[in-house]
């Protein structure tokens, strides 16, 4: 079964997809169907869980509440 996927994209992307998809002879579809396989299959690849990820960054945590409170106050 096949799904239709509507992006939107800015025209100088879509430039740049129509070249690379002319230089292969396929349509565009077919060259954002492969961009997307192979950027998927390199994410698999890597190994890499992304929520591990996300926690090495070692962004700040803690309570929503005050949390929320320090955004309200920076507000002020």
């Amino acid at each position: 079964m096949s799904h239709r996927l509507q992006v939107i994209i800015p025209d100088d992307l879509d430039r740049k997809v129509r070249k690379a998809a002319q230089r292969l002879g396929v349509s565009r579809g077919e060259w954002v169907r492969r961009a997307l396989q192979e950027a998927l299959s390199r994410g698999q690849q890597s190994g890499v869980d992304p929520v591990a990820r996300l926690a090495s960054l070692e962004a700040p945590t803690g309570d929503i509440e005050q949390m929320l409170a320090e955004i309200e106050s920076g507000r002020s």
